[in-house]
């Protein structure tokens, strides 16, 4: 990362948005040639600034900072854990568990899980986005920051019920003592 990886994600997040706003919502065709080697340094591609940008486009969620703060955390799995490789595995929509799955009664746990996993790593498949409406339900309802929780799941690996035991525990903490 360079000192100014914040002023040039914002400089490409803002033609993204133009780019969404001009016409340009087809993600395969999407115009971002001329960055793409500068994302592929950090670990993104050019779907991570597609489903960000028209997501912002069409329902003003999440907004620039959330996409900051999210593509941060990837950027340091990509460079801390995977030495600055990209992985060659890519998540199977098909494999998440269900919409409605619960986990000690936290619906759509189960299923973000793998998501966020899968962000990290830079493994999403086009038609998975980490942020996507469902996510977005899911950290409204739990009080949980998009970055945050991959923050959580980078730290607590693959250890699913540690994770799980987290977002109970936040969900039932008593804010007024932290």
């Amino acid at each position: 990362m360079s000192f100014d990886f914040h002023l040039e994600l914002t400089r490409i997040w803002e033609n993204a948005v133009s780019l969404y706003k001009a016409g340009h919502t087809d993600a395969a065709s999407f115009p971002l040639e001329d960055d793409l080697p500068l994302l592929a340094t950090w670990g993104l591609s050019k779907i991570d600034l597609f489903d960000y940008a028209e997501d912002w486009c069409i329902h003003q969620e999440p907004d620039f900072h959330t996409f900051l703060l999210v593509h941060y955390e990837r950027w340091f799995y990509f460079s801390e854990v995977q030495n600055c490789k990209p992985s060659s595995v890519l998540l199977v929509s098909s494999s998440l568990p269900a919409k409605t799955d619960r986990a000690k009664g936290v619906v759509w746990l189960p299923r973000i899980i793998p998501k966020a996993r899968a962000k990290l790593r830079g493994e999403l498949s086009n038609d998975v986005m980490y942020g996507c409406g469902g996510d977005r339900q899911f950290f409204k309802d739990n009080n949980i920051h998009p970055a945050e929780f991959l923050r959580v799941v980078r730290r607590l690996n693959n250890d699913d019920q540690a994770i799980i035991q987290w977002v109970f525990d936040r969900l039932h903490r008593d804010d007024s003592t932290c």
